[in-house]
């Protein structure tokens, strides 16, 4: 009796060790409850791509933070594939747009840009894109503090979001892009 009684007294022990992650056996303490084990990272799913190669924007606004740069180049295709070769940046199929080409890459952390054509008399440049939550109040905001506008607000094809951009004090463009208006 006293052997049986010992053998079950094992094997509870045994059901109440756990694994820690580098393989060894632990128990857990008293009155505490196992954690259950989370996910595996070969479970876990990376997030999709769309179909121009731009990941999925993250759905909290990052008020203020540059998500996009745009490179006006002289030879956007020169520059895509220097960024390419150079930077290890990947791009999507390029978008058509009323300039031509535009040649978009897009990082994992939900940032990225787009390569285009210059616009006459435009000098090659980049120009950062802040991400907003409101448009239209952010740039009434910028230009009532002395910014001057150079693009009001305007809704990009295919559902993409809103841009404007203004000249801040200085001579220096700033984009804004924001989700909705």
């Amino acid at each position: 009796m006293a052997k049986r009684t010992a053998m079950k007294n094992r094997s509870k022990k045994k059901s109440m060790k756990r694994k820690s992650g580098n393989g060894a056996t632990r128990r857990p303490a008293r009155g505490v409850a196992p954690r259950r084990a989370s996910k595996s990272a070969s479970s876990r799913r990376a997030p999709s791509r769309r179909s121009n190669g731009s990941a999925p924007r993250p759905a909290k606004i990052r008020e203020g933070v540059i998500t996009h740069t745009e490179l006006a180049s002289t030879d956007p295709m020169a520059t895509r594939e220097w960024c390419e070769a150079v930077l290890g940046w990947e791009f999507g199929e390029a978008m058509p747009s009323s300039a031509g080409p535009y040649h978009m890459w897009r990082f994992g952390i939900g940032t990225g840009g787009g390569i285009r054509s210059t616009n006459p008399p435009e000098p090659p440049g980049s120009l950062p894109y802040c991400e907003v939550k409101d448009i239209k109040t952010t740039y009434a905001n910028a230009v009532a503090a002395g910014a001057t506008p150079m693009m009001p607000p305007e809704a990009l094809p295919g559902s993409m979001g809103w841009i404007a951009i203004v000249t801040a004090p200085g001579g220096v463009p700033i984009g804004f892009w924001s989700m909705g208006k």
